[in-house]
């Protein structure tokens, strides 16, 4: 009786939180993202299924500037803005499980990348992100399965460059950009390649 109780104050929690977070997303999107698909030609990652503590950090990161305030982050400025709009913990919380309900499609690969060899490469990445691009929060990993290859490309690239992962404040990228240091360009793309085709 007490886990029935439990379960009926949890299922009402929820309701609350996802409820505020399809309000908030709704003041905050244009609708090309309904179901946290993304759309490339707004420069939008697909972010339905991600992890919750990760959509936390994020948001909070461009609220605070550790993300989007790089001269070269033309995209991630768009975004801090956004998350900017988040009046408190409290709505950011609201967002992120919102947003982990969501079940938008995956997208095709766009840039021709040889999944065979990001196969390989990737090899690297599966020791925190998982065999299956699963994430692991335990060692602060995001989900990669269902992402864009070309949003994949795009980060992996700012993670080289310093556009991302330089911020002092930002802990966990920081343990990103010498990863990403390890690929060319030519590598940067079959990763991602390989990266569409994991499971979400």
């Amino acid at each position: 009786m007490v886990r029935a109780s439990r379960d009926a104050t949890d299922a009402t929690v929820y309701q609350r939180l996802t409820e505020a977070g399809a309000i908030l997303i709704a003041k905050l999107s244009t609708g090309a993202m309904a179901n946290g698909e993304g759309n490339q030609a707004l420069n939008a990652p697909r972010i339905a299924g991600q992890k919750v503590w990760y959509l936390e950090r994020q948001l909070h990161n461009f609220r605070k500037g550790v993300r989007g305030a790089h001269a070269n982050d033309t995209f991630g400025k768009t975004m801090a803005p956004m998350a900017a709009g988040l009046a408190s913990d409290q709505a950011v919380s609201d967002v992120a499980g919102y947003v982990a309900t969501l079940s938008g499609a995956k997208s095709a690969a766009t840039l021709g990348g040889d999944a065979a060899a990001g196969k390989a490469a990737y090899g690297t990445c599966m020791a925190c992100h998982g065999a299956n691009g699963e994430g692991n929060q335990a060692l602060n990993a995001p989900k990669l399965g269902g992402l864009q290859d070309w949003y994949v490309a795009r980060q992996l690239k700012n993670f080289k460059t310093g556009v991302r992962g330089a911020h002092a404040e930002d802990t966990f990228g920081k343990t990103m950009a010498p990863m990403a240091m390890t690929l060319d360009d030519a590598a940067v793309n079959n990763v991602a390649a390989f990266i569409v085709t994991l499971p979400e």
